[in-house]
């Protein structure tokens, strides 16, 4: 990504950004709310147009190549949903259906999903009987049962309680690992951050203001936690 921007009218939303997420790593983009942290997911998975600048993914520049790009990530937004009158595996299979290529194809996805979602027998439940983290775990496992070359995360835990969170950090960990998969994740979360991102970038009013891994971040600062470098970076640039 290279001097990024994008612009709505006269608010500046992304203001000249770099940076690049290594292959099979965890990338946390964190800020405060208004940062930019959306508009800057959304463009690498090709649903705004940058006002000027270059993202690439893989090699391939998510304006000229779009249809490339979408074959290579998977994203889910902060506020995504599932239909709620159907079962959790059936939304998988109806999902699955867009992607496969065959029926073998569409079965192994919605096996995959149906295990990475820990949901067990819930998944053949209608959707509209899930609590809040139930639905958050189907959604994520929508994501990550194509194996996609990138994943984009908004927000994956936002809301959930330390049980379904506790689950997600340790899907995404796993999943990362064992498919050197690059997973792009927005949270507003600093601990959760901390836990499974290799490096992560602070974004405030449309700049980043900090990049590294946690650890480097805090001994730079000399603080104790990730939430104490977001604090002061931030606070820096007031």
């Amino acid at each position: 990504m290279q001097d990024l921007r994008k612009y709505f009218k006269k608010t500046k939303a992304v203001d000249g950004i770099n940076f690049t997420v290594r292959e099979g790593e965890i990338f946390g983009l964190i800020g405060p709310n208004g940062a930019g942290k959306t508009t800057t997911l959304r463009i690498i998975a090709t649903l705004l147009k940058p006002t000027s600048g270059e993202v690439k993914v893989m090699g391939h520049d998510v304006v000229s190549e779009p249809k490339i790009v979408r074959k290579l990530i998977s994203y889910l937004p902060e506020e995504a949903g599932a239909y709620p009158q159907l079962k959790g595996i059936e939304y998988l299979r109806f999902m699955a259906n867009f992607i496969g290529e065959n029926e073998d194809a569409v079965r192994e996805m919605v096996e995959f999903g149906a295990e990475i979602s820990g949901l067990g027998e819930r998944l053949h439940d209608k959707v509209k009987t899930y609590s809040k983290g139930m639905k958050r775990r189907l959604l994520v496992a929508r994501t990550l049962m194509v194996k996609p070359k990138v994943a984009i995360l908004d927000e994956p835990t936002s809301g959930l309680d330390i049980i379904h969170s506790f689950h997600i950090r340790n899907m995404l960990k796993d999943f990362s690992k064992k498919f050197n998969t690059t997973i792009i994740v927005s949270s507003h979360n600093m601990l959760e951050i901390e836990y499974i991102c290799d490096r992560v970038a602070i974004i405030h009013k449309g700049k980043i203001v900090a990049e590294g891994a946690p650890r480097e971040l805090k001994d730079e600062m000399n603080a104790s936690n990730l939430e104490e470098v977001f604090m002061r970076k931030v606070m820096a640039h007031a």
